[in-house]
């Protein structure tokens, strides 16, 4: 079970005559890497890159199971996400919906990918290994918060470390402040259920009782 289980099928190159489907021609559409996007990608977690994780308060996971592809955001206050070594990170699993998605992919795909993000800072941090799923009682008591103990810790082997530019975050102006009182745009979760089930699921009373079953079960 992910979140994505549908295998999209890429267009066949003769349907779509503008298709890149080589290696030359994607090298010739983006140009030469510049020396700085080489020289900052490093094997381990280097001092300045570990003063980014540990001012992120936010990292996405992505994974890869049988199922797919999965991509999963994990929060915390800043330097949630611990370094063992320069080459181990401890990334803790707070409770959430039993879903798992994540750990199913890691038992049988150890590959990960983590971006971090820092509130206020342009550049993200990219950080690609192989994970593993432990709960040694040395690791969650790492991770205890009011009390309570993660349920595991996800160990990662980490293979590459380098920093992502801004522009993203420029041209998406993430970090611009939203003022107070402004207006929901989206559906709420509860909208989202009741619409995926025709109004089987009581949406109203979700999300009536989302903001106080949330606070009393982040930890």
């Amino acid at each position: 079970m992910t979140a994505m289980t549908d295998h999209a099928t890429p267009l066949a190159a003769s349907a779509d005559p503008h298709a890149v489907n080589t290696l030359a021609h994607l090298e010739a559409l983006m140009g030469k890497p510049s020396d700085a996007s080489v020289y900052k990608e490093v094997p381990n977690v280097h001092p300045a890159y570990r003063a980014m994780i540990e001012a992120s308060p936010f990292v996405m996971l992505a994974t890869s199971g049988p199922d797919g592809l999965d991509a999963s955001p994990r929060g915390d206050p800043a330097g949630f996400v611990q370094l063992q070594d320069d080459k181990t990170l401890l990334l803790p699993e707070r409770r959430g919906n039993n879903r798992a998605d994540s750990l199913r992919n890691i038992l049988t795909d150890p590959r990960v990918a983590l971006l971090f993000l820092i509130p206020g800072v342009g550049e993200t941090l990219r950080v690609n290994g192989r994970a593993r799923i432990s709960t040694a009682p040395e690791l969650l008591a790492r991770f205890v918060v009011n009390g309570q103990p993660p349920k595991c810790v996800i160990v990662v082997d980490v293979e590459t470390v380098f920093f992502q530019c801004a522009r993203a975050i420029q041209r998406s102006r993430l970090w611009d402040a939203v003022p107070p009182g402004t207006p929901r745009t989206v559906p709420t979760p509860g909208a989202i259920l009741a619409a995926i089930t025709h109004d089987a699921f009581d949406g109203a009373t979700y999300d009536k009782e989302l903001p106080a079953r949330q606070q009393a079960t982040l930890y």
